[in-house]
């Protein structure tokens, strides 16, 4: 990245491919299931975390936005989980990478389907369908489209079955008849229960019920306080400590030949409330100027032009937040990598015009758009280590 000084009237926008891209096809959240499936032999599955060793029995317990340095600063907090992090990635002591962008209905489909983001379709919170021409929201499904025709590809559950392994998820009974668990978690059998304590044990019970077992168990809540109090809070503390009682309840109960592997979707940051750090789309008229939609979150943007004025878009923002985001286009950002090695033709244009990705502790708001969104104290998204790291602790029994 060029050097600039304070008195340089002309700084450099920050260069595209100076951005982090995922660990796509060797550490990221997608190469996780294949890489376990292939160790219980299921076909045209590959071992792409070269770091992991085979075993018959698999859980994979995604706590929902613990990101690894939120985890390293608050060793007091989770005892159990610190005295894993030494596991983390096969024994490494590192973590994975979640895919781009680190958001929750993304990095699901990336660990349900074993793809990134440019083959799973799921590239971002809200994107443009291409169809009708409006904004989707892929964690809530809504405006709703046919799930397996907007994600048409099987789960690794669903090919493990297949392959005579006992597949199941532990979650919430909310997210049994979800689109996105559908087009994304879905295969073997889905087990709702209530409380934390419940879903570990009955994981637990669901990795012996077969001699090769794979089996997914979810926890919501610690991302819910730290996008509502921050991740320094009392409340996301109190919520790592009880996590941290899950994971160890769990791992005591492990039966022979079994492998727990406790990630997450996401790392997660928190942003002042300041004009500085959050830049209102719906009152900068030079950020407005040729847009038709905005996509993505606050610090992971897509960006969709009127016809005719993507290019007069890109330079727009590239001059206004160049400096704190990485501003590509649609083809810039896939030529770089960010969603992924390869880009389905259907996804292409749920892509936006203009990808803006956050470096610096900053947001793009739209208060009168999405004002519940422009309220959060934690924000996730883009391709920074506090929101793209997360662990990979192993217990083995």
């Amino acid at each position: 990245m060029a050097q600039t000084t304070a008195w340089d009237p002309h700084p450099e926008p920050l260069a595209v491919h100076s951005a982090p891209v995922p660990e796509y096809g060797s550490g990221s959240l997608a190469d996780l299931l294949p890489t376990l499936a292939a160790g219980m032999a299921v076909p045209e599955m590959t071992a792409a975390i070269p770091e992991l060793t085979a075993a018959d029995r698999n859980c994979v317990f995604l706590i929902d936005g613990l990101g690894w340095e939120q985890l390293k600063a608050h060793p007091e907090d989770a005892p159990f989980m610190t005295s894993l992090l030494s596991s983390s990635r096969g024994g490494t002591g590192r973590p994975i990478t979640a895919g781009y962008p680190a958001t929750t209905a993304t990095s699901l489909a990336s660990v349900g389907t074993g793809l990134p983001p440019g083959a799973h379709g799921l590239p971002g919170y809200t994107v443009r369908n291409p169809e009708t021409g409006e904004l989707m929201n892929q964690l809530r499904w809504n405006p709703w489209s046919p799930p397996h025709v907007w994600q048409p590809y099987p789960t690794v559950f669903q090919l493990a079955q297949q392959a005579g392994v006992h597949a199941a998820q532990v979650s919430s009974p909310t997210f049994q008849n979800t689109p996105l668990t559908k087009v994304a978690l879905s295969g073997g059998t889905f087990l709702g229960r209530l409380t934390g304590e419940d879903r570990m044990d009955l994981a637990a019970e669901q990795l012996a019920a077969g001699d090769r077992s794979l089996v997914y168990t979810y926890y919501a809540e610690l991302d819910g306080a730290g996008h509502r109090y921050g991740v320094d809070s009392d409340t996301w503390r109190g919520q790592l400590m009880y996590v941290d009682r899950l994971v160890q309840r769990l791992a005591e109960q492990l039966p022979p030949r079994s492998a727990l592997y406790v990630t997450a979707d996401h790392g997660m940051i928190d942003v002042a409330f300041d004009e500085e750090h959050r830049i209102d789309f719906d009152e900068d008229w030079e950020l407005r100027a040729g847009v038709a939609l905005l996509g993505g979150e606050g610090r992971a943007r897509h960006v969709y032009a009127v016809p005719g004025a993507a290019n007069d878009v890109l330079t727009c923002w590239r001059e206004v937040l160049g400096e704190q985001f990485w501003v590509a286009s649609r083809a810039e950002a896939i030529e770089a990598g960010w969603f992924g090695p390869r880009i389905d033709e259907r996804v292409y244009d749920r892509i936006g015009d203009v990808i803006a990705a956050a470096r610096d502790d900053v947001l793009i708001i739209a208060s009168e758009r999405e004002p519940k969104e422009s309220a959060m104290v934690g924000n996730h998204g883009s391709m920074t280590p506090a929101e793209q790291l997360v662990p990979l602790l192993e217990v083995r029994s």
